[in-house]
């Protein structure tokens, strides 16, 4: 859970789940969406899926990202049980 926790503390992570709580998009569509190098996307892409937050599915010569809510889930009973 400390991964999660990590990959949620910075500002670009957490846009980056913004964009794919709307749609599944490719590394290079949600690059364009910051201004930051392509390699430093991919760094954060790589912390979010370690986290287990987002999921990478190879089609073609792509990889498809998209949202993982498992893991949400999984943080928010937590959260409910802390609470009880």
């Amino acid at each position: 859970m400390n991964t999660v926790f990590k990959a949620l503390n910075d500002a670009t992570r957490r846009e980056i789940l913004e964009l794919l709580k709307v749609q599944d998009m490719t590394a290079g569509d949600i690059a364009d969406q910051f201004s930051m190098t392509k390699p430093s996307i991919s760094h954060h892409l790589d912390l979010l899926k370690q986290a287990g937050l987002i999921e990478a599915e190879k089609k073609g010569q792509f990889i498809i990202y998209s949202l993982n809510t498992t893991v949400v889930d999984e943080i928010l009973k937590w959260f409910i049980q802390l609470k009880k």
